[in-house]
């Protein structure tokens, strides 16, 4: 990861105190999203998944005016960045923005290694990710790109930091299984089908991989390909990916 370039709590540079409690805690959660010409794509969502997640964790509101204007003094003078928004909670909510250098897919195609692990409280992008990012790791040093993680019943959920999809010559499925509903790909989803790629929700085991021509990862800093999940090879479906990229430069660009 990258060394931010800049780091605000409540909309100023931190004190050593102002770090003390979220050093010592594992308890908040976060969004993150690439910033391109002080412009985000699905702003909303990644507001209503901030509060959604403070309202489900502490039972208090999260001003999303606060948050837009703690990242908006974040990135004044920074127009392109890859940024984090961690919430934690001590008495009030404490909104932390972190400002790194803009970031960019991998080339792929990805080979995964799929790995049994269910992420706790899944659909919430909360703090220690010490599973996913240890079945990762070890994806890694065996040779692969990252870990595909899969449920105690076989049935796929996502990867470590990707959300996947797959391709059976017709229609995007999306697995069902607990994961995290990625912003990219709530995005995607909504504009594939004008991009002429019907989706889908569906459940998908381990035992099904070989049935689709071709997969693909996508998190806020892109789509890429993947070309093996464990013996499964996939073709780079170049269509595919040709309408993967026109659903993604379909979506706007708000403001922040």
């Amino acid at each position: 990861m990258t060394a931010p370039i800049r780091v605000e709590v409540d909309g100023r540079e931190p004190h050593l105190e102002d770090l003390y409690l979220p050093l010592l805690t594992g308890y908040g959660h976060f969004t993150a999203m690439q910033v391109r010409g002080s412009r985000v794509r699905g702003l909303a969502l990644h507001l209503a998944r901030l509060s959604a997640a403070t309202r489900e964790l502490w039972r208090v509101e999260l001003d999303e005016a606060e948050v837009r204007a703690r990242v908006a003094h974040a990135i004044r003078d920074i127009p392109d960045a890859a940024v984090r928004v961690l919430v934690y909670h001590f008495d009030r909510p404490m909104i932390v923005v972190v400002v790194r250098p803009p970031s960019s897919p991998p080339a792929g195609p990805l080979a995964l290694r799929s790995a049994r692990y269910e992420r706790p409280a899944a659909h919430i992008k909360h703090l220690g990710g010490f599973g996913q990012g240890y079945h990762a790791a070890q994806a890694q040093a065996a040779g692969y790109d990252d870990a595909l993680l899969v449920d105690h019943t076989g049935a796929v959920e996502e990867a470590s930091i990707y959300n996947v999809g797959f391709y059976d010559r017709e229609t995007v499925t999306w697995p069902t299984a607990a994961h995290l509903a990625g912003i990219a790909m709530q995005l995607l989803a909504a504009r594939l089908p004008e991009a002429g790629v019907p989706s889908r929700t569906a459940r998908v085991e381990v035992g099904d991989l070989g049935s689709f021509r071709a997969a693909f990862v996508t998190n806020s800093i892109g789509i890429t390909a993947v070309g093996r999940i464990d013996d499964v090879a996939y073709e780079v479906d170049t269509k595919l990916m040709d309408a993967l990229a026109r659903a993604e430069a379909a979506v706007p660009w708000d403001a922040i």
